[in-house]
């Protein structure tokens, strides 16, 4: 009875689609509803650090959800042969060994921007997101859905990062993936932009020349103003998420 119980249960589990409603939930629910950034208010520090400029942020965003995927994927396989006494240690240096290939894969690809965030790349060994998916969902859920759960994770996290640099370079420099081989110079003085501000006469200088660079944008304090406007926008437009965290 036993036996043709198991096999009913190994059926049931090989009929589960490769990705079903569980996985999309992981997959979607940290881009909205449990952000780890604007709901869980998780790894705000590299997020107030990076996001001068488009460019970095989407290196850094790429970067996190690389090591957060696999380390979770790691984690998860190795999970039942980890000793609980030594499972932060282990985790440690799963996350480690993943930051360090990132770090020496920039410096080999992109020697400028490694320079920029080599220091950022470094500090994910401390993300409080990295760590606390490992402990809270991989050490207790099979490879593949804690793969998607980090992949998820890592998405989330990026888009704020990516949404922030995009405001704080546009408003900071007038440019949009400076840095980049596709830097594009939207607004500001000079023949250069798409938007000149300063020729008279010219549709950009009519109806934009009160524009000027904002020099608090460069600032890490302005990420904070924007994350803080992006979590209220988020909650007033969905009551269920206030005081969430």
């Amino acid at each position: 009875m036993a036996t043709a119980t198991d096999t009913q249960k190994t059926e049931v589990a090989e009929k589960e689609p490769w990705f079903g409603s569980k996985e999309r939930e992981l997959m979607v629910d940290p881009l909205l509803d449990n952000n780890p950034i604007t709901i869980q208010v998780l790894g705000v520090c590299s997020a107030l650090a990076v996001t001068s400029l488009v460019y970095p942020s989407i290196v850094m965003a790429v970067a996190v959800v690389f090591v957060c995927g696999m380390a979770n994927l790691t984690t998860s396989l190795l999970r039942n042969s980890i000793p609980k006494a030594v499972r932060l240690i282990v985790q440690l240096v799963i996350i480690a060994t993943l930051v360090t290939l990132v770090n020496e894969s920039l410096k080999a690809l992109n020697y400028p921007v490694y320079k920029q965030l080599s220091v950022y790349i470094g500090l994910i060994i401390t993300n409080c997101i990295v760590m606390g998916r490992l402990e809270a969902f991989a050490m207790a859920n099979r490879p593949w859905r804690s793969f998607v759960d980090g992949i998820g994770n890592g998405l989330g996290y990026g888009l704020i990062l990516i949404v922030v640099g995009f405001i704080r370079e546009l408003f900071g420099k007038g440019s949009l993936f400076a840095g980049s081989g596709l830097e594009m110079k939207i607004i500001g003085a000079g023949s250069t932009y798409a938007i000149d501000t300063t020729t008279p006469g010219q549709w950009g200088n009519t109806f934009f020349g009160w524009y000027a660079n904002n020099g608090l944008m460069v600032m890490s304090v302005a990420a904070m103003f924007i994350i803080a406007v992006l979590i209220w926008i988020q909650r007033a437009q969905n009551p269920k998420l206030v005081d969430v965290s």
